[in-house]
């Protein structure tokens, strides 16, 4: 038995069951024993690869698409480039080259990254050291000042709960013990205001997710952009509406059982990126396939050109990568990007409105 899953197992059986959002909160953020504090989770020795792991040209072109945003609203002079969960500070890295075509935009961005783990903060640190990034805790720490953000593979991870209709109620999936093993059950139904509205769209026995965490983050970013300016991009795998089980676990590049090995392996959910959308207090775009939206971008013309310098296993490689990210059988689809930009202004480049 993991350490975590000895002190999980001894709550639940002093306390009771816990929500999932509780559950999967301990099991990312366990300080001496989560997942994220005690590694770095990406590429093959990990358990995931993201996409500005795969090729350079994904966090060049949100670099653009964001500098285009700066461009359309006036240039200011002074204004915040944050990202949400910056990983290895790959993407970022990527981003700021492309972004320094455009001149006068990186001397006026104050660059913070939002990340908690300390293993990740010294790779973003050695990755970065010449934009010098600030860190921060929460979205709320930011300053406030126009702020241009890109969330990839962030909102996923953040803890939710499921509720299973019963009748006009709902029943809380949560975590107990079974014969002293970490099972799921139910408790008994019972009214949800935050759900209300789903019953209208739902039937007996149906899955719904909520991700209150996700919400108040949106919230905030929203409530920034709308009154400072800015933008914000949110790339993810999820879809429009929640309905289901998407909670899903990830070890060594595979899927995993989620109670079975806690902290040692990824929890992640779907995105309702329509609950995002409706929290934030500013305009957003349609929900846009990745692969869609980074075509619009023009990725085939920029893979055409990378491609010159390029042969054999190495050309290979960027062929197979550029599928990777924009297929539809692959990334191109089940990832989607949402935007959020001020009333008025114009949406950011390859997202509708």
């Amino acid at each position: 038995m993991t350490p975590l899953k000895e002190i999980l197992t001894r709550r639940i059986a002093v306390e009771g069951p816990m929500s999932l959002a509780e559950y999967m909160g301990l099991c990312l953020m366990h300080p001496q024993y989560g997942y994220y504090p005690t590694r770095d989770p990406l590429g093959a020795a990990g358990d995931f690869t993201t996409a500005p792991e795969i090729s350079q040209m994904f966090g060049e072109l949100l670099g653009l698409c964001l500098a285009q945003c700066w461009l359309d609203q006036g240039r200011p002079s002074r204004f915040v480039l944050a990202e949400l969960g910056p990983g290895r500070g790959t993407l970022m890295a990527d981003a700021l080259r492309a972004m320094r075509a455009v001149p006068g935009l990186v001397e006026a961005a104050e660059l913070h990254l939002v990340e908690t783990s300390p293993r990740l903060r010294a790779e973003q640190a050695a990755r970065l050291s010449g934009a010098a990034p600030v860190w921060q805790d929460s979205v709320a720490a930011l300053p406030e000042a126009p702020l241009f953000l890109i969330a990839n593979e962030f909102f996923d991870a953040l803890p939710i709960r499921q509720f299973v209709r019963a009748g006009q109620g709902w029943a809380e999936r949560v975590v107990g013990l079974r014969d002293g093993v970490l099972s799921f059950g139910l408790t008994e139904p019972a009214a949800q205001a935050a759900l209300a509205h789903r019953l209208a769209d739902t039937q007996e026995g149906d899955l719904v997710e909520t991700c209150a965490p996700g919400q108040g983050i949106a919230a905030e970013i929203g409530r920034r952009i709308a009154a400072r300016g800015g933008a914000a991009l949110i790339v993810d795998y999820g879809d429009w509406h929640s309905l289901g089980d998407t909670l899903q676990a990830l070890r060594a590049h595979e899927r995993a059982a989620p109670l079975e090995t806690p902290g040692e392996a990824d929890l992640t959910a779907h995105v309702d990126f329509e609950a995002l959308a409706l929290a934030a207090p500013c305009a957003h775009t349609k929900l846009t396939p990745q692969g869609v939206f980074l075509e619009r971008l023009g990725i085939t013309d920029r893979a055409r050109a990378l491609a010159r310098g390029l042969s054999g296993a190495a050309l290979d490689s960027h062929v197979a990568a550029h599928r990777r990210l924009t297929h539809p059988g692959e990334m191109g689809s089940v990832f989607k990007t949402l935007g959020f930009f001020p009333e008025g202004a114009p949406p950011p480049p390859g997202l509708l409105t």
